[in-house]
């Protein structure tokens, strides 16, 4: 059986590092494999205050999952959102995000909903209910 591909929005990794047992069994399961946005690793790594203990758990996880560099594609596809949207609403940090699960073709797990509903070029997954 294919595993699902999931494109994890910051939220659901930082629900995972604050130890949510349904964010730690999503990452744990043989059955999904997770990925997320250099954008989500640049969100976590550059929190003000950040302790070298939480830096080290932060660079653990994003080891066990695939990380997507901002390509072309990405960029082509963040502009498109950009010029449709706006870059305000959704940020432009979010807009980035889209356009990797976009690009991808891979549904976005998010608990931010709000950020994310009105852009019809990606799907959203129910946060915890695959």
């Amino acid at each position: 059986m294919a595993k699902i591909k999931l494109l994890v929005d910051t939220d659901v990794i930082i629900d995972c590092l604050r130890g949510l047992k349904q964010a730690k069994d999503l990452f744990r399961s043989n059955e999904i494999d997770i990925h997320c946005s250099i954008l989500s690793k640049k969100e976590l790594l550059s929190k003000a205050g950040l302790s070298d203990n939480e830096r080290k758990r932060i660079t653990k996880l994003m080891n066990q999952i695939k990380v997507f560099k901002i390509d072309n594609d990405i960029i082509g596809k963040y502009s498109l959102l950009a010029n449709k949207y706006g870059e305000k609403n959704p940020s432009i940090a979010d807009h980035m995000i889209a356009a990797t699960a976009w690009s991808k073709n891979l549904p976005l797990l998010t608990r931010n909903i709000k950020h994310f509903k009105q852009i019809d070029e990606i799907k959203l997954s129910p946060i915890y209910k695959i």
